[in-house]
């Protein structure tokens, strides 16, 4: 019985390495069996230098046409599983067609890569980075190993971050509707909204003609992962019974084109500002929701 066991088995070992996998900083990534592992991190423009082992089994004689190493950008729709897009692909041969009895090492470099995408695992797709080691063999299959690793790109702080005074518009019809903001108001009012898409610099006016007049703002335009998101709500004008209001932080997936296209909307975060009617002077304190995600590219 082990025997069969063992027919099925490669008949070699693949290790792949980083040259500064010791000193490189690690970063956690969730495989799809729902594991995290730790891998390495890396940024556009790096170079990727390391080693391949290859250990035949038991010192079994490996007959092989050829090995390589590739390195491959990929972006995989989940509702199209096993068909890949390949955005980056770079390919070193490591040895010519022959045969291994004893563990061999092949050194390998891609220099000044360039991966302008940051990974990316999100509800319907994926975008990743890895490193694929291919034995060819003649009558059977492939030998195979894959080493994945992250890349996350860092650019410097904006010179112009201007305030946004619009952005919540869609929000707040979203309250309205969903969550309820306002008691004893009819269908036809809400259905009247009244704003002002005024330049960059005004505010914009949202709510109901003669009866709610709301003002929003940002500090800011553009914001890193980890940023404290400032804001105010100004209520301009209030004649109208107020519930409550909630804010939310949303981050919205959109993958495919046309007919095909597939949105999913995540909450990564919900704040209750007020309960009750407004109150002139109240404040809510900044919070920092830290929302972790990347840049995945428009795909």
């Amino acid at each position: 019985m082990n025997y069969l066991v063992g027919a099925f088995k490669p008949p070699c070992n693949i290790f792949i390495s980083f040259a500064d996998g010791r000193s490189r900083k690690q970063v956690p990534l969730k495989k799809e069996n729902g594991k995290t592992v730790m891998v390495a991190l890396f940024q556009s423009q790096e170079s990727i230098v390391g080693e391949v082992v290859i250990e035949p089994v038991h010192r079994k004689k490996v007959e092989h046409n050829g090995v390589k190493i590739e390195l491959l950008g990929q972006i995989e729709l989940y509702f199209d599983r096993g068909n890949f897009y390949d955005f980056t692909s770079l390919v070193r041969e490591l040895d010519i067609p022959g045969e291994l009895y004893e563990r061999k090492t092949y050194p390998f470099e891609f220099s000044t890569v360039e991966m302008p995408y940051e990974s990316y695992n999100g509800v319907n797709v994926r975008l990743r980075y890895i490193l694929k080691v291919t034995i060819s063999r003649n009558y059977v299959g492939n030998i195979v190993e894959y080493q994945e690793f992250v890349v996350r790109n860092y650019t410097p702080p904006p010179s112009i971050n201007n305030i946004i005074k619009w952005l919540l518009l869609l929000l707040v019809l979203q309250y309205n509707y969903k969550y309820s903001l306002f008691e004893h108001v009819s269908q036809a009012e809400l259905g009247s909204f009244l704003y002002s898409p005024s330049q960059a610099d005004d505010p914009m006016e949202v709510g109901i003609e003669d009866c709610l007049h709301i003002e929003f703002e940002y500090s800011k335009s553009k914001y890193h992962l980890k940023d404290v998101i400032i804001g105010k709500i100004y209520f301009l004008l209030v004649r109208i019974k107020l519930k409550n209001m909630d804010l939310e932080i949303r981050r919205r997936e959109s993958t495919g084109s046309g007919p095909n296209t597939y949105v999913e909307t995540e909450t990564l975060a919900k704040f209750e500002l007020m309960d009750g009617a407004p109150v002139r002077g109240w404040f809510k304190d900044s919070c920092n929701p830290g929302p972790a995600h990347g840049d995945s590219g428009n795909y």
